[in-house]
């Protein structure tokens, strides 16, 4: 069966036959995208619908069995880690289907989807995972910070499947906080104290190792190492959903598909205000919807990302073509973001009919970057959004991140635009500083109003940035 939408949106675009000239993987719908980088003058929006038409949903078959069958007990003290293998591994030898979680609690190692497996959670049900690190072993072909290395495994993962989902009004629990893989920071606030282990050094051998060209199978971290592995990591798969879920106590990222192409994201509510507990992260991924979700988050929001340095241009893999629409932005860093990790490139995200409602937040748009990572930005298009506070700016592009400037590899940002954006409070509308040998390119704000803004927009080693019709603390702004 396909798997449809949990509630219909209907987009104002014309009709769906324009889909059967541009699907994804044709002529026609490659030259469509690339048209946008070059130059093209089709409405940005245009082509946002017809991303959105092209991404396959998953084809999963209508056969149910529920973890119950399999010995799972919804007592939270039961490990239900057998049952949950049990019921997907049976289920995918007779072509797949839906493994049904019904109201309870169960408690769980890493769960592993194979191809054609949907993991349904019913409403009044709670995934509890294991605080035991050994639950994460052995260890699996991943990422930590843009970075491929074998790690602990995500709570949630699979690894070159096609068509999964894992969907339902239920909550899935990490239960990470600062007795379990918080401390793991180094930070005191996240439970850490002198004397306990932290991922500095391994953060930095494993960096390292991806400078010296060591193969990913010999970059081993795993048990005896401390870097944290993201919640839910569908890795190099094809036809990607997951909806209605709502995630708690993450250990890491919270959600974090890489090299996947056609990505669903929708409905979900991404809630963790642990150390580095972005909402969404999309790395070296093509054809990304993220739509209707609520991000409640203790960092970015959503981060768009493209791998990191060395190894970044190892892969060279960009992510590109990206949708976010009908989101709500809470707490967090950014709201949506592009960076630091993004040496293999953005392009060709879209960014429409959101709110930030909050006033805890500290970007609205937020893209950041430095000359170590390179790589480019590239086309990124915002509409329709209100913003209630920003502690920052309404737009930042940042060059100075982490490294900052000097380290060989300049950054490409180019074509950025803002049209219909309402802001009520914000340090700046916009912050932008480009190098002096690196100018940002490109820069379009239409229909902006910014109701209280501290201080005026800070643009430097900036070329072919127009205003219209932005207002600023009740005053029109222009750019001479």
């Amino acid at each position: 069966m396909d798997i449809q939408p949990s509630r219909r949106r209907f987009l104002a675009i014309g009709g769906l036959a324009a889909a059967a000239v541009a699907l994804p993987g044709t002529p026609a719908f490659a030259d469509a995208v690339d048209g946008l980088a070059n130059g093209s003058s089709e409405d940005p929006w245009d082509r946002a619908d017809r991303i959105v038409r092209s991404i396959n949903r998953p084809r999963i078959p209508a056969r149910t069995v529920s973890v119950t069958d399999f010995g799972a007990a919804g007592d939270g003290v039961t490990d239900c880690t057998q049952a949950f293998k049990d019921a997907i591994t049976g289920l995918a030898a007779e072509s797949g289907g839906r493994v049904v979680v019904p109201p309870g609690r169960y408690l769980t190692g890493a769960i592993h989807l194979e191809s054609r497996i949907e993991l349904h959670v019913e409403e009044g049900a709670t995934i509890l995972f294991s605080t035991d690190t050994a639950a994460y072993l052995p260890v699996v072909f991943t990422r930590d910070g843009g970075i491929e290395c074998m790690n602990y495994s995500p709570f949630v993962y699979a690894y070159g499947k096609h068509d999964i989902a894992i969907t339902g009004k239920g909550v899935l629990d990490g239960q990470a906080s600062n007795e379990h893989w918080w401390p793991w920071t180094g930070k005191t606030q996240f439970g850490w104290k002198p004397g306990m282990p932290t991922a500095t050094a391994d953060g930095a051998a494993l960096e390292d190792m991806a400078n010296r060209g060591v193969p990913v199978e010999q970059r081993i971290m795993g048990d005896g190492h401390y870097l944290r592995p993201s919640f839910i990591e569908p890795y190099n798969c094809e036809r990607v959903l997951i909806s209605g879920i709502t995630l708690h106590n993450t250990p890491n990222w919270q959600l974090h598909p890489v090299l996947c192409t056609d990505v669903i994201v929708e409905d979900v509510v991404a809630s963790s205000h642990g150390p580095n507990n972005d909402g969404c992260d999309p790395e070296s991924c093509t054809m990304v919807l993220i739509q209707g979700c609520t991000f409640d988050t203790g960092d970015d929001c959503i981060a768009v990302k493209a791998g990191k340095n060395t190894d970044g241009r190892r892969l060279n893999a960009p992510s590109e073509n990206i949708v976010i629409q009908d989101c709500e932005f809470l707490k967090g860093h950014g709201a949506i973001t592009i960076g630091s990790e993004m040496t293999g490139g953005v392009r060709n995200l879209f960014a429409r009919d959101c709110t930030v409602d909050s006033t805890e937040l500290n970007e609205g748009i937020r893209l950041k970057t430095n000359s170590l990572r390179g790589g480019f930005i590239e086309d990124v298009h915002i509409k329709n959004v209100t913003m209630k506070q920003v502690g920052d700016a309404m737009l930042l592009v940042d060059f100075f991140y982490g490294e900052g400037a000097g380290h060989g590899f300049n950054p490409v940002v180019r074509n950025v635009t803002l049209e219909n954006v309402t802001v009520g409070k914000a340090k700046y509308p916009v912050y932008a500083v480009g190098y002096a040998d690196d100018h940002i390119s490109g820069i379009s704000l239409r229909d902006i109003r910014v109701a209280n803004a501290a201080n005026p927009s800070v643009i430097e080693n900036c070329d072919n940035v127009t205003f219209e019709n932005v207002v600023v603390n009740g005053t029109p702004v222009t750019i001479s």
